[in-house]
């Protein structure tokens, strides 16, 4: 087994960060350091890969709960309706990547009130010297393995505001669920009693096509697409019901004799499903099954949206990492961004 960088101790820790993250942040926010609720019309989350998808989890489990919309941009421009009434949230754990500190550059100019969730790096400086607010993360985690860091704080905040009064116990639930998720999935486990080698191996060198439902079974899907890409070092495609039934649905069937050699059909299913989800993926499923190598479905566990949320992308990064380690891959480094990002610098 392979893993230089220590890379499943890094996800075998997750609940343990999540409950961590959400103490340092508790204690270090107060609603004095913060703007008032009242003055705030627009929420927006700023960041990038591992970090970014932060601001998609809260997007999908507290845009029905909070008063204002939330918005997650992943570019480098600052859209023209940020302005003196946007709460701003710039994630980056490195503190360095290029488009969140433009971005964030550009909310604060635009007047923004702006909470930098970073290790440290330009973007924590930069907030810093313009009068916002840093919360600081934990150093030595990959950005990917970060979740519960970068997570956690955006919760306290909008819980400190009055935004979200129902983001303790939203917390509280996802690290229980987390811990009882790592104690099925970790390498101890053996057998068909552990779900993520028992998905790993169904899958073995196939390309999973993730298909989820809903806001929640969106990022999950992204997540598990990402993780595969990262960790497993191989490509991974998703989706999301309903979208996908008015497009992607009609890709199936002129080359169902390569597509099911080569794809699986991986559906991500959760308990906040709208009553219409359920008979779209069996539709759909009917449609295409005889495209695929084989479907497999999966259940979120836990009390509440953010616990199965993260249950569901937790299951996905002890998969991935089986995945990786079946073909002998080492899942910690990812040196196709590192070569990306000095390129990029050398331009």
């Amino acid at each position: 087994m392979t893993d230089s960088l220590g890379f499943l101790d890094a996800v075998a820790g997750l609940p343990e960060q999540l409950v961590a993250a959400h103490e340092a942040a508790a204690k270090l926010l107060s609603a004095d350091a913060l703007p008032p609720a009242d003055d705030i019309q627009n929420i927006v989350i700023l960041g990038m890969g591992g970090s970014g998808i932060s601001g998609d989890v809260v997007a999908a489990v507290a845009n029905g709960m909070l008063p204002v919309p939330v918005t997650v941009l992943k570019q480098y421009r600052t859209p023209a309706f940020v302005g003196p009434h946007t709460l701003a949230f710039a994630v980056s754990y490195s503190g360095g990547t290029e488009e969140t500190v433009s971005m964030t550059a550009g909310a604060l100019d635009a007047g923004a009130r702006v909470v930098a969730i970073a290790a440290g790096g330009a973007l924590a400086e930069l907030v810093a010297s313009r009068g916002g607010v840093h919360v600081a993360c934990p150093p030595g985690y990959m950005p990917r393995a970060a979740l519960g860091a970068l997570v956690a704080p955006i919760f306290v905040t909008l819980f400190r505001m009055g935004l979200l009064p129902d983001a303790h116990a939203l917390l509280v639930g996802a690290q229980d669920q987390l811990a009882r998720r790592r104690d099925a999935c970790r390498p101890a486990v053996v057998g068909a009693a552990n779900p993520a080698r028992e998905i790993a191996r169904r899958i073995g060198r196939t390309i999973p096509l993730i298909y989820g439902g809903g806001a929640l079974g969106a990022v999950a899907a992204m997540r598990w697409k990402a993780d595969v890409n990262e960790n497993a070092k191989a490509p991974a495609f998703w989706n999301t019901h309903p979208e996908l039934d008015h497009n992607e649905i009609c890709g199936f069937g002129q080359h169902g004799d390569v597509t099911r050699q080569i794809l699986i059909l991986v559906e991500l299913r959760h308990g906040f499903e709208h009553e219409r989800l359920a008979p779209r993926f069996a539709g759909t499923r009917a449609q295409i099954e005889e495209c695929v190598a084989g479907v497999l479905e999966v259940t979120a566990e836990g009390e509440g949206r953010l616990a199965q949320l993260l249950d569901l992308m937790y299951l996905g990064d002890w998969v991935s990492c089986y995945l990786a380690l079946d073909n002998d891959v080492d899942p910690g480094p990812i040196p196709a961004i590192a070569t990306l990002k000095d390129l990029l610098a050398r331009s």
